[in-house]
């Protein structure tokens, strides 16, 4: 009896920390628990000021806060979102999207990252050192939970719920930016800008982009026959993506017809050989991921395109591949998954199929410049590694 009413008052205190907790609101100024600044707690925040209890800078903070929020946006799963102070500290799960935070120069604010990010993304400057949470798929919580982010963003809404359920009562706002189509790049990363009042390079950044995929695009407008395009993730033999993947956003905007778009509108699907060779594609195109693939075929740590190319040797001898118009005329190509896949560097992927696809149109372009030029410039990365294979210069 006595150790149940132990419990019982344990559990009671614990209750009222919880409520306690929720609803603090943790923003500066906000003495009525509103999350709101208004004109009167700013004049409140003068006073004290005055009176020496607050800083200079705390002041300003509580004034910029009462100019600038709430901030209200919708993200990628059509969720409003709204955020009541600055994004001081940020974790990202979703994978792609450290490139768009580096591309606005927001790695300072990263409180941590996923195991996956540093090695996908470890040659950005201010991913590596950080904290870490796990795998992107096997995140853990508690360590998130540690790392105290005001913002958490997510790359898809499939288990939203769970983490609202575990992230809210912090007071963190939660936002679903994928990062992974093309079509959505420029919205997802306006919303992402906003969220952490990041505008400087923004418009300079897309016009660099969008130039390239409108050069591109003016290109091969006239081209009367679009190249049939078979694309196969190095990691799942048979596994192409479709329409709504990021591959096939690179393959469209690079003027191929990807030939798996049609079979479902969702990411990717199962193909067979028969299939495949009643396609017969005149190109293959091979994403080739980091974080997935058994042997390396791409990325930052390679100097040698040996792994690229003994998988082409040996995918291209297998029944379904070897029948094809890509294989007998030796147009197998290999591309790094994130140029391939996400939107932050969808259009250096889009000026390396080009290229492959069009040589004689796109006779003086050079990918690899454009490439380097995406690493130097917009992430601060220096330029090495292997991204592509054949080469596309």
């Amino acid at each position: 009896m006595r150790m149940s009413k132990i419990f019982l008052f344990a559990a009671c205190i614990a209750l009222m920390i919880g409520s306690a907790f929720a609803q603090e609101t943790n923003i500066p100024g906000d003495s009525n628990g509103d999350k709101i600044i208004s004109a009167e707690e700013v004049t409140s925040a003068e006073k004290l000021a005055k009176e020496g209890k607050l800083s200079e800078d705390e002041l300003q903070e509580i004034k910029h806060i009462h100019e600038k929020y709430p901030i209200t946006v919708i993200d990628s799963a059509n969720r409003t979102v709204t955020i009541y102070k600055p994004v001081k500290r940020l974790i990202s799960q979703g994978t792609y999207a450290y490139e768009a935070i580096s591309l606005l120069n927001a790695q300072d604010r990263l409180s941590a990252v996923t195991n996956t990010a540093q090695r996908v993304y470890g040659f950005i400057p201010g991913i590596n050192g950080k904290p870490t949470v796990g795998e992107y798929r096997e995140i853990d919580y508690e360590k998130v939970i540690e790392n105290q982010p005001d913002l958490y963003i997510v790359g898809s809404n499939k288990t939203l719920s769970d983490i609202e359920t575990k992230l809210e009562p912090l007071g963190t706002a939660i936002v679903v930016l994928g990062f992974s189509k093309m079509k959505m790049f420029e919205g997802e990363f306006r919303t992402l800008a906003k969220l952490l009042e990041e505008n400087e390079s923004v418009e300079e950044y897309l016009a660099w982009r969008n130039d390239h995929i409108k050069m591109i695009k003016d290109k091969t407008a006239d081209i009367k026959h679009k190249l049939r395009v078979y694309n196969e993730y190095s990691d799942m033999a048979w596994t192409t993506g479709t329409d709504g993947s990021g591959i096939n956003d690179v393959i469209t905007l690079a003027g191929g017809l990807n030939i798996g778009s049609t079979i479902n509108k969702s990411n990717s699907a199962e193909v067979d050989p028969e299939w495949l060779m009643a396609q017969n594609p005149e190109v293959i195109v091979i994403p080739a991921f980091l974080d997935y693939a058994p042997t390396d075929l791409t990325g930052y740590h390679l100097s040698s395109t040996d792994n690229a190319k003994k998988f082409i040797e040996e995918a291209s001898s297998k029944t379904g591949w070897k029948e094809t118009d890509a294989v007998k005329n030796k147009r197998v190509f290999v591309i790094d998954g994130e140029t391939g896949s996400a939107s932050c560097r969808g259009a250096v992927g889009v000026c390396y199929c080009a290229k492959w696809f069009y040589p004689e149109v796109f006779k003086d372009l050079n990918p690899d410049a454009i490439n380097k030029e995406y690493f130097e410039k917009w992430l601060g990365a220096s330029y090495k590694g292997i991204w592509a294979y054949p080469e596309a210069s």
